[in-house]
């Protein structure tokens, strides 16, 4: 069975903050759309009540070369889904899967490859992330430092200012925000930026203002228009690409990092089976 659909829609979700109200318009319909219809620019603006050259600006804004483009993939991946969705546990499950597949369409290969070889050549790694994408930031410390990675995780918001001074050539710094407008986390991303460290932000928003001060901009998907969205854990999307992002990194030297993460499992069975004589001999 097949899981994973091509889409456009997930560009569209990434793009959407920075259209028009008539751009918007045009947006709300290929996202909720769910038949197959006829989808050529006459027939859509006049649907809608807007102009072709207004299809054509949305397309391009989404990344497309035109209209043509854009209309062509989602003619060719669009897939007719039939609700039949009983029960809290398939609703769940549902949303979940729906997730994982535009993660699957938003994932850049090429640019995880690349955070990882910034990865191997960087001394020291920071990530930060308030509220749910702290807790994500934290998670991510303790996986990466299984392995050898130099990373400690800020949630606190004047320690990342603070920490904004310190970076340089030889740092990384890891942004998580999925709205895009945590002021702090942008900070420290735009200070490091300045001082020569690698910035990689984390978003469900594209604004062409992060390419100013990030080296990366990791697209995740957003939960705003997902069907019961409000159920899913904001982590989830955070967690599956951070999941990509290490096993890429793995990859690079793996067998020296499967020892590392071999090596800092048995000293934390050790460790266990220490404290559970400690109090046996009590």
């Amino acid at each position: 069975m097949e899981y994973y659909v091509k889409s456009v829609v997930p560009m569209i979700e990434s793009n959407y903050d920075n259209f028009t109200m008539v751009e918007k318009t045009i947006a709300e319909f290929f996202i909720r759309n769910r038949k197959r219809m006829d989808f050529s620019a006459k027939a859509i603006a006049g649907m809608l009540y807007v102009s072709e050259a207004s299809l054509s600006r949305f397309a391009k804004k989404c990344g497309y070369r035109g209209y043509r483009e854009f209309v062509y993939q989602y003619e060719e991946t669009f897939v007719e889904k039939q609700e039949s969705m009983t029960g809290n546990t398939r609703m769940v499950l549902n949303a979940y899967q729906e997730l994982l597949n535009k993660t699957y369409n938003l994932v850049d290969e090429a640019q995880i490859a690349r955070i990882g070889r910034y990865l191997n050549q960087s001394e020291r790694v920071f990530v930060c992330g308030i509220g749910s994408s702290g807790l994500t930031a934290k998670e991510m410390e303790l996986r990466f430092m299984r392995i050898g990675v130099d990373i400690d995780s800020i949630k606190d918001v004047d320690l990342m200012r603070m920490q904004a001074v310190f970076q340089d050539r030889k740092s990384m710094v890891f942004g998580i925000s999925i709205s895009g407008e945590k002021e702090d986390v942008l900070y420290l991303l735009n200070e490091a930026h300045k001082r020569g460290a690698k910035t990689v932000l984390l978003t469900a928003k594209n604004k062409g203002i992060f390419e100013k001060f990030c080296d990366e901009i990791v697209l995740l998907p957003s939960l705003r228009h997902l069907n019961h969205g409000n159920v899913i854990s904001p982590q989830f999307p955070i967690l599956v690409m951070l999941d990509i992002i290490y096993s890429y990194y793995v990859e690079q030297d793996k067998f020296a990092k499967e020892i590392l993460h071999d090596n800092t499992l048995r000293a934390l069975k050790e460790g266990t089976g220490r404290a559970v004589y400690g109090r046996a001999v009590e």
